[in-house]
């Protein structure tokens, strides 16, 4: 297998799921720790030589006799896999999802958007929809009920400004400073 980037983090990613979906054996495929540490250890050092070309047409020979040995078991260990993450994309949706049509219900209640629906006898209220959210107004009065005037929010400005580590004499003595350096230059 030759694999060509100019990345060599590629090469070693690409390198690495192929022989992972090959030499894909676990631990309890093994009857001591020992075995198995020695089986990934032999993989990693496969690993290693693919990525970095040495002897790259042996290592490749050796593959392909691994395969031909153990396919039945590749096979296995694969579906395994995707058994398994099927199971954890089931679990990770949780229970399907109630409708928002509450017309339906014994109770005959309708909700609107941003309330809460009944559930089951005992359960708890589940959201409907997002709720409207408040636009901020500018000039109009604040949280604490106060109106901004033009005044105002200048102060304010320079307030954060101020608190930000920048002040206007800063600022004039930079450009002071930057248009002389262009003079002198």
């Amino acid at each position: 297998m030759v694999v060509s980037s100019i990345n060599p983090h590629n090469k070693e990613i690409v390198v690495r799921r192929r022989i992972a979906s090959i030499f894909n054996k676990r631990e309890d495929d093994f009857s001591s720790l020992e075995e198995y540490n020695d089986y990934l250890e032999e993989v990693e050092d496969m690993i290693f030589n693919l990525v970095a070309g040495d002897d790259v047409a042996a290592f490749e020979e050796k593959i392909a006799e691994y395969q031909n040995e153990n396919a039945d078991v590749i096979l296995i260990n694969q579906a395994r896999k995707a058994e398994e993450l099927a199971l954890a994309m089931a679990a990770s949706k949780g229970p399907p999802a109630q409708t928002d049509n509450t017309a339906g219900s014994s109770q005959g209640i309708s909700v609107g958007a941003g309330q809460y629906a009944p559930t089951t006898v005992g359960g708890q209220p589940r959201p409907i929809g997002i709720a409207p959210q408040p636009m901020p107004l500018r000039g109009g009065p604040d949280m604490h009920g106060y109106l901004e005037d033009e005044e105002t929010m200048r102060i304010r400005t320079e307030r954060a400004s101020t608190a930000a580590g920048w002040s206007i004499e800063f600022s004039k003595k930079r450009a002071f400073e930057e248009a002389f350096e262009s003079l002198c230059v």
